[in-house]
């Protein structure tokens, strides 16, 4: 559906009645198959067929059986009561006796909005046929297209034609993309709501669909750019010119309700419109298809995990219940009925497991008692059940210790992490064989913070950034310059790779940034 600026919302989407009438009731196949004729009729420049035209083209189009005079005039007069249908009188034919004045005196042809009624029920049926795509080929399509216009303008003027077409091309290729992206993601969308599929055939479709979304991210932000370069540049020459030289080249046809011109002008200038919506502005919706896309390969791989996760178990709690009173149910004495329910559940009698550390927080709850410190148990626990002598109240256990011994800790680990920061910053770019030697502790934060750098995505420049999990240190991580390869010696060994520039910087806790320039 085109978008014309200066009609209403409501307008816009009004459809006229009975329109689409011709695709239900019992007759609705004969009536598309008419329809269809006359279609096929129009491609072939006849403008007008007779009932025997009509009749013959049934047979062309594939209709079986053979409908009567009767019928066929009787579809053709509820098609023109529809209004997709018009008939006239051809003056131009000489009859010879009054049935042929009767058969071919009346000639039949589509109406204007017959053609759109036919045209909008072989949309809908290509639409619900057709399946949506992320296609990086559109997008350099695009950026050719608006390269050659670039050309074009600054060229020679008598290539109007040439014009209209490059600009016809590129209205196209932004229209498939915006189709594809729309169907794309719909269909992304059923596949993650998709219940009671295989697993197998799940996690061969996610494979397959991970991929593909990776593929069209790969150069994304390249393409996109350069799309951008390619709108200033027609746009640093005029719209204006643009769209005057694309309506020269256009060659419209004289109508008899006003100028073509202006009309045609402004849906040009809405589709140009839309293409900045596309690839310029603050938020534009090319980088907001970024997002998406990398948030569905997340998704993906989430489902996937729940989905065997929730089948990985073989069987539930209720089908171990079960099973489990069919073995009391076979046990042969009642010490084997005692030993079943001690094993199965555990619940014999220990009444100092309540016993703690004095510092719990040092134990896990999950650690085993064999490996864990043990714990001194009173000797009235197993003479009167009870862990000591109740006479009067204790006094309140001190902690003062145990709390300096944890801020002590906490202190001195500080203190490390700080020192590593603070050797890493590197207060400016530098090559990575220009680092040298690091302590063993400081290398194994190096390497994270490495990793994390190439984990993410170059930016438009090549260079790769990322922050550590409190936000204090930021690395910058540029290509190498060279083939050359750069050495780290460690306490544990040489560590060889690339020789990246590194630029790490510590972060203040305000948002602003401390860098030390250091002597390696």
């Amino acid at each position: 559906m085109e978008h014309h600026p200066a009609r209403g919302a409501s307008e816009r989407v009004r459809v006229p009645p009975e329109m689409f009438r011709f695709t239900t009731g019992e007759s609705a196949e004969f009536h598309t198959a008419v329809l269809t004729v006359f279609a096929d009729a129009t491609e072939r420049m006849e403008t007008a067929l007779g009932l025997d035209d009509v009749l013959g083209g049934l047979r062309s189009v594939g209709w079986l059986g053979e409908p009567t005079e009767d019928a066929l005039a009787a579809a053709l007069d509820q098609l023109r009561a529809w209004q997709l249908v018009d008939v006239v009188q051809n003056h131009t034919e000489n009859y010879r006796t009054a049935r042929e004045y009767e058969r071919r005196n009346l000639q039949y042809s589509l109406t204007k909005r017959g053609e759109a009624a036919f045209a909008g029920a072989v949309r809908a049926m290509e639409v619900l046929t057709a399946t949506g795509a992320l296609q990086t080929a559109v997008l350099d399509a695009i950026a050719d297209r608006l390269g050659e216009l670039h050309r074009l303008l600054t060229g020679s003027p008598g290539t109007d034609r040439k014009v209209f077409t490059a600009l016809t091309e590129l209205e196209g290729h932004l229209d498939a993309l915006r189709s594809n992206t729309t169907r794309f993601t719909a269909e992304l969308h059923r596949l993650l709501r998709a219940e009671g599929a295989e697993l197998a055939t799940f996690r061969e479709v996610k494979a397959a669909t991970v991929a593909y979304l990776e593929e069209f991210l790969i150069n994304l932000d390249q393409r996109a750019h350069a799309i951008r370069s390619g709108i200033d540049l027609v746009e640093d020459l005029g719209l204006g010119l643009l769209h005057h030289r694309a309506l020269h080249g256009a060659e419209l046809p004289p109508v008899s309700d006003g100028d073509p011109g202006p009309p045609w002008l402004a849906h040009r200038r809405a589709r140009w419109d839309g293409l900045r919506n596309w690839f310029h502005g603050p938020d534009p919706r090319v980088n907001r298809l970024h997002r998406q896309a990398r948030r569905a390969i997340v998704t993906l791989l989430q489902v996937l995990d729940r989905i065997t996760e929730s089948r990985r178990r073989a069987s539930s709690a209720a089908a171990d219940f079960r099973e489990l009173a069919r073995w009391f149910a076979h046990a042969p004495t009642e010490d084997d009925l005692h030993r079943l329910w001690s094993t199965a559940f555990g619940l014999s009698s220990a009444r100092h497991a309540h016993l703690l550390h004095p510092d719990p927080d040092l134990h896990a709850s999950t650690a085993a008692w064999r490996g864990s410190d043990p714990v001194p148990v009173s000797a009235l626990l197993r003479s009167s059940g009870r862990a000591e002598r109740f006479t009067r109240t204790g006094r309140v256990r001190d902690v003062a210790e145990i709390r300096a011994e944890r801020a002590r800790e906490a202190l001195r680990q500080e203190l490390e992490v700080q020192a590593a920061w603070d050797m890493l910053d590197t207060g400016g770019p530098v090559w990575l064989s220009r680092i040298g030697e690091l302590p063993y502790d400081v290398f194994t934060r190096f390497l994270d913070l490495l990793g994390r750098a190439l984990s993410t995505a170059p930016d438009s420049s090549g260079a790769r950034r990322a922050v550590t999990a409190d936000g204090r240190v930021e690395i910058v991580l540029r290509p190498p310059a060279t083939d050359a390869t750069a050495r780290l010696r460690t306490p544990h060994g040489v560590f060889s790779g690339p020789d990246y520039n590194v630029e790490i910087t510590a972060v203040e806790a305000g948002g602003g940034r401390r860098q030390r320039r250091r002597a390696r």
